[in-house]
């Protein structure tokens, strides 16, 4: 066989050459399986990404009651935890998270930045860093005790605190105690913090309150107590479970918090009892429960009277509260799956008229676009709150900024930054509220894959409410999805880039690496690697598994292959565990014709090998263009004309009716792409015919497994190639398209373009 010629001819040169022998090495293919990486399945956690027949999850239910003192801005609390042990071992203490203790005044984490004087700094955070002793905002815990008052032995260290209990729990077991604090609360606006209160020039204040109580710290199959300190930056990882919450406030405050509001006839006047059922049955504009002229009206009332309201949340990690007299209060119904889901929204008037005209639009659209991406919102509502400096989210309940000028004016930029960051805390109720990730070890796991659905979110709002948008935009402009948007932080300097898989607090440019790069990542998966319908399917999967459960992002990635048969190793070794970038281009391009007669390169065989012509099977002869052996002549005719055993060959081998679908090509082209990039990804590829005609291929990821650096296609045609562009889309974040065309795209510098339109 002319194959076994050609191979046989190839070792007899490396035999000749004796190139130097070069050491052995380990596995570095780029499609090597993740088994070094991963950890070995087990009776938790499976194979497949979903939950092992043993998997177990703790629970922590609570019991609250709380007070506001707006007089003095501190919150007081009682609570009771009941902690159920469903894990296989055997406890001796718990772990409670003290988070409001990163605002203590010895904190360690203003002791761990080390970047120097700050060229700039807001006016709150230079007094308290440079002009006072700080703020003391950590917790103030006055009782540990067990269910008969009795001390229980603890120890704090920095914001976590170590419960010594009385006796070992065993599987099963259920232990009570209490906790009474109370804390100082802190100017968000103006000190930072992803809670507290905005002070207003009329002496009131908007509170969001959150991380406000000692909360119970997860213990899994994975790492046992997850105790990691709070720095300040990486979140939270809770245990499930079920709140009786009761929060005492001025009489004349209006409040909503995570769960069901239980004496809703209590703390409600008449006329927003009649406003509340109408919003029930409003599904296309929110019904104002609250309205500007009545909030307004209580501007300088500042009850000395109070009111408690009490709320009951079921199987939630986390809870949240925002309360002010000053708050406008809005919802409608939103039907998702066979259920109505109120969609809600709190806002002062200084985020009028753009909060009253968008936000709970954007909340119910927002439940509409994840529950088709993952399951039906389980909660009964879901309330954006307006924050002036906040993007924060809790299970029911978020913060959310974009506020206009003073005259109700405002930007395009402010006011699809509100859509988008409502789009995106609404969206956390699912990443991590109820697919409860660690956010404090794998910021991405709910940041990153929060950020993919809220671009899909962000195209669905514009779409389902076209007067969103401004003139000038066709559709939404989202900040994050497109790959494109993505190529300035992947091609920048890699002294300041970190892999998606590096704990949150060690990361460089958080947002991007957390957020912009693993949404972006998704997208590519969804549109480009796997397409929608086996990524929806997969995504959807990994979403109904851990709902109400504690994943990895070995489950997450696990289950992405599981459900889809789509093996992805090589894709999130690349995009997750490493700082590579994508740059595929078009390295050369050789057109070849056929020829009637044996070129150069099958003589050089014979000969090399003692043969004759008539040794060898019937061959087809290819020509370069340009080459020594090519004539003009070689242009003309097809490979059948030009070589009678292949019109011979398809007589004997295809019938009359497949001959018909036979091609005559008449060039053929071996084009060379290069990966100066370290990603390995699919070949998006354009090829132009002289006749203004187009095709697209797109060659798999795959075709890099045995070259890592160029591959070569031969592409044959009826007509003439006259152009080649690598991704004419922009959908794989090519960091550098210059080496995308062929031929080779001449482009201005920018200073010729500028001069171009200074001419113009």
């Amino acid at each position: 066989m002319l194959s076994f010629v050609f191979v046989s001819f190839a070792a007899f040169a490396q035999e000749e050459e004796k190139p130097e022998r070069k050491p052995g090495h380990t596995n570095n293919n780029k499609f090597k399986q993740l088994y070094d990486e991963f950890a070995t399945p087990n009776m938790y956690r499976a194979g497949s990404g979903a939950p092992g027949v043993a998997y177990y999850q703790q629970q922590a239910d609570y019991k609250m009651d709380l007070e506001l003192d707006d007089a003095n801005k501190k919150l007081y609390g009682y609570e009771t935890i009941t902690y159920t042990n469903n894990s296989p071992d055997e406890l001796k203490y718990l772990w409670v998270q003290l988070d409001q203790n990163v605002r203590a005044r010895d904190s360690k984490s203003p002791l761990i930045q080390g970047s120097g004087v700050a060229p700039a700094q807001q006016l709150g955070s230079f007094t308290s860093t440079y002009l006072t002793e700080g703020f003391d905002g950590g917790f103030k815990i006055e009782e540990v005790s067990d269910v008969n008052k009795k001390p229980l032995p603890h120890l704090i260290n920095r914001t976590m605190m170590r419960v010594e209990l009385p006796k070992a729990m065993k599987t099963g077991d259920k232990f009570t105690f209490n906790i009474k604090w109370w804390y100082n609360i802190n100017d968000h606006v103006n000190d930072g913090g992803r809670s507290g209160y905005e002070q207003f020039k009329d002496g009131n204040r908007a509170y969001v309150i959150a991380q406000f109580y000692p909360r119970m710290a997860v213990y899994n199959d994975v790492e046992g107590w997850q105790n990691s300190q709070f720095w300040g930056r990486d979140e939270f990882a809770l245990p499930f479970g079920n709140f009786e919450v009761n929060i005492t406030v001025p009489a004349d405050h209006i409040l909503d918090a995570t769960g069901k509001l239980t004496n809703r006839k209590d703390v409600f006047t008449k006329d927003m009892m009649k406003r509340y059922e109408q919003a029930k049955k409003s599904y296309k504009e929110p019904v104002m429960i609250v309205t500007q002229d009545e909030a307004v009206a209580k501007e300088t009332t500042f009850s000395k009277d109070k009111k408690t309201w009490k709320f009951y949340a079921e199987n939630v990690r986390d809870y949240g509260f925002a309360t002010s007299r000053r708050f406008l209060w809005d919802m409608m119904a939103v039907k998702i799956g066979n259920k109505d889901v109120m969609a809600v929204s709190m806002y002062p008037k200084e985020g009028n008229p753009l909060w009253e005209d968008w936000s709970t639009k954007a909340v119910a659209s927002t439940l509409k676009s994840y529950s088709r991406m993952t399951f039906d919102y389980p909660y009964h509502k879901a309330i954006s709150v307006h924050a002036k400096s906040q993007g924060m989210e809790y299970p029911m309940i978020c913060w959310n900024y974009g506020r206009p000028e003073e005259d109700g004016t405002y930007s395009d930029r402010v006011k699809y930054g509100m859509m988008s960051v409502i789009i995106h805390e609404v969206g956390h109720n699912f990443f991590p509220m109820i697919v409860n990730s660690d956010e404090r070890q794998w910021t991405w796991m709910d940041e990153g894959l929060n950020t993919f659905v809220q671009y899909v979110a962000e195209q669905d709002f514009a779409e389902w409410y076209p007067d969103a948008l401004s003139e000038k935009d066709e559709k939404y402009p989202s900040r994050r999805g497109p790959a494109k948007n993505i190529v300035n932080y992947m091609g920048g300097d890699q002294d300041y880039i970190a892999p998606i898989m590096t704990k949150g607090l060690n990361t460089y440019q958080f947002g991007n690496n957390a957020y912009g790069k693993p949404g972006t990542a998704l997208n590519i998966l969804r549109e480009t690697v796997m397409g929608r319908e086996l990524f929806d399917y997969a995504f959807r999967e990994y979403a109904n598994r851990w709902k109400f459960k504690h994943p990895t992002p070995e489950d997450f990635f696990r289950t992405m292959e599981d459900a889809s048969a789509f093996d992805l190793d090589w894709f999130w070794r690349g995009w997750f565990y490493t700082t590579d970038y994508v740059d595929i281009g078009v390295k050369g391009v050789k057109k070849f014709f056929v020829s009637s007669e044996p070129n150069e390169y099958v003589k050089n065989i014979v000969k090399q090998r003692g043969m004759k012509m008539e040794d060898l099977p019937p061959l087809v002869y290819m020509v370069e263009e340009g080459s020594d052996e090519f004539t003009e002549a070689m242009r003309e005719g097809s490979a059948m004309d030009k070589t009678p055993t292949l019109k011979e060959y398809l007589m004997d081998n295809f019938s009359a009716d497949e001959r018909k679908e036979i091609k005559e090509p008449k060039y053929f082209y071996s084009v060379t792409f290069e990966k100066p990039g370290g990603l390995v990804m699919p070949i998006i590829v354009e090829y132009t015919y002289a006749d203004g005609t187009k095709k697209r291929e797109e060659y798999p990821a795959q075709i890099w497994r045995l070259n890592d650096k160029e591959v070569s296609k031969a592409v044959a045609s009826e007509k003439e190639i006259v152009n080649i562009t690598v991704d004419p889309d922009l959908e794989t974040a090519d960091i550098d398209t210059s080496n995308n065309s062929w031929p080779k795209e001449i482009k201005q510098s920018k200073f010729d373009e500028f001069k171009s339109k200074v001419k113009n």
